[in-house]
């Protein structure tokens, strides 16, 4: 059994009781993702996940290191899951320190202008590579997996993503618009919750 480290594992057993917030136009979408999964491992195949947004900096990264939090909650095996953009920035800082305050240990493997992290949120050896890459990078797969669109840019400047077996609209609310004002820290946190819970309804479907 997984050991999560203590203040994220009391963090996903409340989850559990908090998807009935989720609006069902969402649920649509979600359960999309979650046929896609249990599409893929019915074949005996990896389910291989792509979270994308513009800068792959914020809420790609949220969806990324969430949805592999919650496969392993779930016992859910062979998941995979990867964020990119239609550019590369960086893994914004803010963003980092929503998912610290949730109890991640987030550590840099190098410095630069788009430094490489470790996440890790369990007591093995556990991290998750997480960096600032287009979505195409050699580093994702390429063929044969998921398209998560987190954010509508994304999704109107990818008309087409190049190798995906399917693709979902997942829209959120940019947290960046809080960048510089009072309530930036508050925005990161929301947004970071938002997307826990959604990917907490998405693994709770496969194993229901």
């Amino acid at each position: 059994m997984i050991k999560f480290y203590s203040p994220i594992k009391n963090y996903l057993d409340k989850l559990k009781v908090t998807t009935f917030q989720i609006e069902e136009s969402r649920k649509a979408d979600l359960e999309q993702i979650a046929d896609f999964i249990q599409a893929q491992l019915k074949k005996d195949r990896e389910a291989e996940l792509i979270f994308i947004c513009t800068h792959n900096s914020r809420r790609s990264h949220f969806g990324q290191i969430w949805a592999k939090v919650l496969a392993d909650y779930y016992e859910v095996s062979g998941v995979k899951t990867y964020s990119g953009g239609t550019e590369a920035t960086a893994f914004n800082p803010h963003a980092i320190q929503a998912l610290v305050s949730m109890g991640f240990r987030i550590e840099a493997k190098n410095s630069g202008p788009n430094p490489q992290y470790e996440v890790s949120y369990t007591h093995e050896n556990t991290a998750i590579e997480a960096w600032s890459k287009v979505y195409s990078d050699p580093f994702n797969p390429q063929k044969d997996f998921c398209a998560i669109m987190t954010c509508s840019e994304a999704d109107e400047a990818c008309p087409a993503v190049f190798g995906a077996a399917r693709r979902v609209s997942l829209p959120y609310e940019d947290p960046k618009k809080a960048d510089d004002t009072p309530l930036e820290a508050e925005t990161y946190l929301e947004r970071c919750k938002q997307i826990a819970m959604e990917m907490a309804y998405v693994f709770s479907q496969l194993k229901s």
